[in-house]
């Protein structure tokens, strides 16, 4: 790492939207860790938008250079760490070119189309030596990281059904941008706030899906707007995922693990954590450390205080998954075997 643990992080920011705008609140909040040294946006509006943020927060707004490639140029040699939040087809090639001049990533979900890019960016990332984290909230999230070495340890028993269900107005919200566009989105509501569902439900649960039935409706839209999903883990569990994206306005989520000997309650983004032990009447919530979000996860991380919680084999999983129920879907409903992963392929990408 260019930087010592003790040192202030130089960090990128590629992409000023909304999300970047909320990431930001976060990270001036922690400037004693880290410094916005530039910016990659090419939408003048969208980077007038980023720079208030820094002027409420009484801070000099970073420079912008539009274009990447440029970006990393004149200021790779200065930088530490890229932020990459950007639409979905920009992920692949974006986080390789940042590993490739030197820079860890954290990369907003999800992160990337399908599972040939996944196992691509595992050998870019073992190849250059950087740091690749997924921001996902959940994964990220302490909540979920503990509801992780709860179910691991099996102090519930084992697992027997997953649910989760995922509703938003995210019809109505997304109408005539880029995420409706299926080329740049590379999927509705399910691969958007849905892929949270994907990943969360992935990374509680800990082992490969064996088998997929997924339907999906575009309502009238592009992209999909519900989906349903049923799998099967490796171990026989059984999951059961719903999104509804044309919901009343609203933005919220569930998840239930069943296990033999109790019940865990959870969100798609790792936002409550609940167990209910045999022989105990209600859900009783977990006390979990405070976190100020995704890149302070993504410090901690690169400072080696933590494993890395959402490393590119998880986009891989999650990828999969995603190209699994795309096969289903498009079969209306026919149950789609997931295909054994490549082992080799992949030790070959990470070696």
């Amino acid at each position: 790492m260019n930087a010592s643990e003790t040192a202030v992080v130089q960090m990128a920011f590629v992409g000023c939207g909304g999300m970047a705008r909320h990431h930001a609140k976060q990270i001036l909040k922690q400037q004693e860790t880290t410094n916005v040294r530039v910016v990659c946006e090419p939408s003048e509006a969208a980077y007038a938008r980023f720079c208030e943020v820094f002027a409420e927060a009484g801070v000099p707004a970073p420079e912008n250079e539009p274009d990447l490639e440029r970006m990393l140029t004149r200021f790779g040699k200065e930088l530490d760490a890229a932020f990459i939040i950007t639409p979905h087809a920009m992920h692949y090639a974006q986080t390789r070119a940042c590993m490739e001049a030197g820079l860890d990533v954290l990369l907003e979900k999800p992160m990337v189309l399908n599972g040939e890019e996944a196992v691509d960016l595992i050998e870019a990332r073992s190849r250059t030596g950087r740091l690749l984290v997924v921001s996902f909230n959940g994964s990220l999230s302490p909540r979920i990281r503990t509801a992780v070495r709860m179910l691991r340890a099996g102090t519930l028993g084992s697992i027997l059904n997953i649910h989760g269900a995922a509703w938003q107005n995210w019809k109505q919200n997304t109408a005539n941008t880029w995420r409706q566009i299926p080329e740049v989105a590379g999927g509705g509501f399910f691969f958007d706030t849905g892929a949270h569902m994907l990943n969360t439900i992935s990374d509680l649960a800990g082992e490969d899906f064996v088998e997929v039935a997924a339907w999906l409706d575009n309502r009238g839209a592009p992209v999909d707007i519900l989906g349903a999903v049923i799998g099967r883990l490796k171990s026989g569990a059984m999951v059961t995922m719903s999104a509804c994206g044309e919901a009343i306005p609203s933005c919220s989520s569930d998840v239930r693990i069943f296990c033999t000997e109790g019940i865990l309650q959870t969100g798609i983004w790792g936002e409550r954590l609940l167990i209910q032990r045999s022989g105990q009447r209600r859900l009783t919530p977990v006390r979990v450390p405070v976190s100020l979000g995704q890149w302070e996860q993504f410090l901690l991380v690169r400072q080696g205080k933590i494993e890395n919680p959402c490393p590119p084999e998880v986009g891989l999983r999650m990828a999969r998954l995603w190209d699994a129920i795309r096969a289903s879907a498009a079969q209306a409903g026919q149950p789609v075997r997931m295909p054994t992963l490549d082992t080799t392929t992949l030790a070959m990408a990470a070696d």
